[in-house]
């Protein structure tokens, strides 16, 4: 069984975005009148989600959305809590299950360059493959590999192709902005 750990000692590895986020907004502050003058007259309006548009949204796509949101926060708990237990082992398989929809979803859905997946369905194929490879380094005791690959994919899987949802003319930009 896994030794309990600390809030602090749970937190300690993730401190350094931390540092790198409170770092970007403090740069940004003195400018902030600039870049909100600067995002009125490119358009940028937010506003409360627009629900009507997330229901006009097809099944394949709603169901990649909230299989991707699942895993965000299932993946966002696992983070900080401890690792090795009975509690990080059955979130870490309902992780497993929301990513694997996620990425199996995602390769019925176009749209980016017309009716051809585009270069972040690399990302959906590299989680079909990494996913069973991750559960089975885990299985033969290698934690570091584990580790590696489940925190990349929770990075570039959820992360990066999450917040590459928020460019103008995606469906988030349109949700939360447009």
């Amino acid at each position: 069984m896994a030794e309990q750990q600390t809030f602090f000692e749970r937190v300690r590895p993730h401190l350094g975005w931390l540092v790198l986020l409170v770092a970007v907004a403090a740069s940004l502050w003195p400018i902030r009148n600039d870049l909100a003058r600067y995002l009125g007259h490119v358009g940028f309006q937010p506003h409360a989600p627009d629900w009507a548009l997330a229901a006009d949204l097809p099944l394949k796509v709603q169901v990649h959305i909230v299989a991707a949101l699942a895993a965000l926060a299932i993946g966002t708990i696992i983070l900080f809590q401890p690792k090795g237990g009975r509690f990080h082992k059955t979130l870490g398989w309902a992780w497993v299950v929301a990513m694997g929809v996620t990425a199996v979803s995602s390769l019925f859905i176009t749209g980016i360059n017309g009716d051809t997946w585009s270069f972040i369905h690399l990302l959906s194929g590299w989680t079909i493959i990494g996913l069973p490879m991750a559960v089975y380094a885990i299985r033969n005791r290698k934690v570091q590999a584990h580790q590696r690959a489940m925190t990349g994919m929770f990075v570039g899987g959820l992360i990066v192709a999450g917040a590459l949802t928020f460019i103008p003319g995606r469906f988030f930009y349109a949700f939360f902005f447009g």
